[in-house]
């Protein structure tokens, strides 16, 4: 038995070196992938790709090596800026040669501080370079970032570092108070509390820490982890632990192949840095040796002025913004040269089908959805095609992944009906930290599911339908709240729309929805039941119409539903 069990191990060991190799020759052969080696990052291939060594931070020492001045990190400054006005904190630009160089500085620092393997370090910082700059470094030690919002209160700062063990916490130079106020609550020394983007009176900055640093720092990279704390949208957040396992590297090109990124794009980071989106994609294009250029914070025309001064290739977004860029309207698009732009992801949250096909017909057919979640990395992608044969869809697997659609009983459940979505990949996570109960109940069979229900149509494109534990039981019908929101964008009146269950006494649940109008427009309740009523099924119709300016959110554009369950009345 022994024997048939070592003779498995070393058949799926074969199978899954032949997969990254196959990956590795097929995507590279279609991005020309093999025009951008040398001979010195052969080398360093031939040392790292066999011992499936994927840690991120090895990406810098392969690019610093073929081709060092390419510009790697730009942060996105405004044109006021630009022509002579004051410059923010810190350099504002680093080539791949000066990014792996201070990479290796910061990971050099640490090491004297006796942050290594396995050591958590907790990153509040705002969108600035600093970030990608201290993550990878980071990854190059064995260490495991943390990254989280920045907007964090002190308290929940407490919980985040107490939970994942940190040793040491970059902040923010703007958080200083919020920080000063947990440190006394933390077994974290002053000295490695330590600023980003500013000095701050009491702390060390990043550049004292880095100052004096120079050569390679220690490389502990095949034990780095980063342990990204989901967004806490009910209970305390957990933090889903990533170690870039042996096929991380052949997830991430499965994905980049199905898509029209290239060699050397542009990519606009306009969402948070310290989320997984954010993270995915700056991943992608660095794996592809481009240049990432950060936004500090995300607003419509500033978005586009950056497209068009940067020559953006791609960017990634969450509906949230796509809907404020379609705000601006057709006349605000044509002042703008946005030819460079040939891909806009969209992730994060529902894009609705009536969304899709505004941003696509004002922008053009560049729009690409997908479905991924912190704990399970890029599952499905949708191309603009897609979305316009089968409005709402989130599209199909990428190659590597499986996904199931089970019931309450685990069954797989047919074409056309609901099921709680289970995924397998390359990019999955290896659990939550330091919570064992919740890794086991989102695993069934290797499959990992964070909750999401869909359906699979009849093209073999999969539409999300909520969330398991958001889902209505109105009259004993299921009711799923991604269906009616999308009847509700269908009305020309709605720019945005939520609904949830609320207590019945007759029906057990009805439908209450939240509306946001579009600036000029205006529609009743009777207008919007007879609208609903026409597409929906009547348990499935809203019973309740409720009117706000804008919809309650978390920073990575997330409805927050218990938000609208405490409004009064709900």
């Amino acid at each position: 038995m022994a024997l048939q069990d070592r003779l498995r191990t070393i058949r799926d060991a074969a199978k899954q070196a032949r997969f990254r190799v196959e990956t590795l020759v097929r995507v590279g052969r279609k991005l020309g992938m093999h025009r951008q080696l040398t001979w010195g990052g052969a080398r360093l291939l031939a040392r790292t790709l066999p011992k499936g060594k994927t840690n991120p931070s090895l990406i810098f020492r392969f690019y610093a090596e073929v081709d060092p001045d390419r510009t790697a990190i730009v942060q996105v400054t405004s044109p006021a800026r630009a022509a002579g006005a004051a410059e923010p904190v810190g350099r504002r630009h680093y080539s791949y040669r000066e990014m792996n160089e201070t990479i290796d500085r910061i990971g050099l620092a640490l090491s004297r501080r006796g942050i290594a393997r396995g050591a958590g370090v907790l990153l509040l910082i705002k969108n600035r370079i600093e970030f990608l700059l201290i993550q990878p470094a980071l990854g190059r030690i064995g260490a495991s970032a943390v990254p989280a919002s920045w907007r964090s209160t002190a308290p929940e700062i407490e919980y985040l570092a107490k939970h994942s063990g940190a040793r040491v916490i970059f902040f923010d130079a703007d958080i200083a108070d919020a920080i000063r106020e947990v440190a006394t609550h933390l077994a974290i020394p002053k000295s490695n509390l330590i600023s980003v983007g500013g000095e701050v009176s009491g702390f060390t900055s990043l550049e004292e820490l880095t100052d004096r640093e120079r050569g390679e720092a220690p490389d502990e990279s095949e034990a780095g982890q980063v342990v990204m704390y989901t967004s806490g949208t009910t209970g305390k957040p957990k933090g889903a632990v990533r170690t870039f396992q042996e096929n991380a590297l052949a997830g991430a090109l499965c994905f980049i192949g199905e898509t029209p990124m290239a060699l050397g794009d542009v990519h606009l980071a306009a969402c948070p840095l310290y989320h997984a989106t954010a993270f995915g994609f700056c991943g992608f294009s660095f794996l592809l040796g481009g240049t990432v250029a950060v936004m500090s914070e995300f607003k419509a025309e500033p978005f586009l002025d950056a497209v068009q001064r940067y020559r953006v290739n791609t960017t990634a977004l969450v509906p949230t913004m796509i809907h404020r860029l379609v705000e601006l309207g057709p006349a605000a698009i044509a002042q703008r040269e946005l030819g460079s732009l040939h891909a806009i992801f969209s992730g994060g949250a529902p894009l609705a089908g009536p969304l899709a096909i505004e941003a696509m017909d004002l922008l053009g057919d560049k729009l690409w959805n997908f479905y991924g979640a912190t704990e399970t990395g890029v599952v499905t992608v949708a191309s603009p095609s897609d979305l316009r044969a089968s409005p709402g869809t989130i599209g199909h697997p990428i190659p590597s992944v499986e996904i199931r659609l089970l019931d309450d009983l685990g069954r797989e459940v047919p074409t056309g009906q609901v099921g709680e979505l289970y995924a397998r990949g390359p990019l999955l996570v290896d659990g939550y930290h330091a919570d064992a109960g919740a890794t086991r109940e989102a695993m069934n069979e290797g499959f990992f599911s964070v909750g999401d229900l869909a359906r699979r149509d009849a093209r073999g494109c999969f539409h999300i339908e909520g969330r398991k534990r958001d889902m209505i039981i109105s009259g004993g019908v299921n009711v799923y709240p991604a269906e009616v929101e999308g009847v509700l964008h269908e009305h020309p009146a709605v720019a945005e729309a939520a609904v949830i269950g609320v207590p019945d006494r007759e029906w057990g649940e009805r439908v209450r929805a939240f509306l946001v109008l579009r600036p000029g427009m205006d529609a009743g309740d009777d207008e919007l039941r007879a609208h609903c009523k026409g597409r929906l099924a009547g348990p499935k119709v809203p019973r309740d119409y409720v009117f706000l300016e804008s919809l309650p959110r978390n920073p990575t554009g997330k409805v927050l539903k218990r938000d609208l369950r405490a409004m009064e009345g709900a």
